[in-house]
């Protein structure tokens, strides 16, 4: 559209005011973004199917990872299928499956540019098996690099922690610790060291697009301390001024960690 033609060089004039103003001391070690209203976006714009705001927001998670390379952000999580989206209908899930085939045979090329690791986490078992072994290919060909990239799918929170509380009582009995004895020595370190993330710090800042204000499960445990950012945008839509804005945001805020 021509209105975006002549602003576009204006947003690149605000973008650059708003990077130099960042200070690099108080920018986010971990970001977890939730990408959502890919549907809505996809009847907003009047596409043809939903298979096209798939393909637009996965172009956008790629252009999202450069953004916060070049801010040099290093650690990513971003939630690309929950758990409860797998009850959606198979028209529109399986459309989507395709495109995330098709990032994730792309992200290899950005892993090396961007100097970043991939892993996964969350019930990839549940998912299709061309998708799971898309997934397992990717990580063993980005399987190096500084910078970490989390790909969470099939995920939910709550399954999480279960699951950390499934390992650590399995991880207790087979050190011998008698049944009786087991509930004293679960604790929130020990729960923590077996959650997904463990290798991780927990997320800074937690973005979520589409105007919902709400984890709707994502990091629950992790994500005790983090600060938030509720963007109206849908994400197919979300630009880099929006992340500019809500890093701005972030390093003016007061973090208190409950204290």
């Amino acid at each position: 559209m021509k209105s975006e033609r002549v602003l576009r060089p204006l947003y690149r004039l605000y973008e650059d005011k708003l990077l130099r103003a960042l200070p690099p001391d108080r920018l986010p070690k971990h970001i977890g973004i939730i990408l959502d209203g890919h549907r809505r976006y996809a009847r907003a714009e009047r596409l043809s199917d939903y298979a096209a705001s798939y393909r637009a927001g996965m172009r956008k998670f790629e252009e999202f990872i450069g953004w916060s390379e070049q801010i040099q952000i290093p650690a990513i999580t971003g939630w690309l299928l929950s758990k409860e989206n797998l009850s959606r209908p198979s028209e529109e899930l399986e459309p989507y499956f395709e495109v995330l085939i098709d990032l994730f045979h792309r992200v290899p090329t950005l892993a090396r540019k961007y100097d970043f690791r991939v892993r996964f986490i969350g019930s990839l078992s549940l998912l299709p098996d061309p998708l799971t072994q898309a997934a397992k290919t990717l990580e063993e060909e980005a399987s190096t690099g500084n910078r970490r990239l989390t790909i969470a799918m099939g995920y939910g929170g709550r399954q999480e922690i279960v699951d950390a509380c499934r390992d650590l009582v399995a991880a207790l009995a087979d050190d011998g610790v008698p049944s009786n004895q087991i509930a004293d020595r679960i604790d929130a370190d020990g729960i923590a060291t077996h959650l997904y993330t463990a290798d991780l710090p927990d997320p800074d800042l937690v973005i979520r697009t589409s105007g919902e204000s709400r984890l709707s499960g994502f990091l629950l445990w992790q994500s005790a301390y983090a600060e938030y950012a509720f963007v109206d945008v849908y994400w197919p839509a979300f630009r880099r001024v929006d992340f500019l804005r809500a890093l701005r945001d972030f390093s003016r805020r007061e973090r208190r960690f409950g204290k």
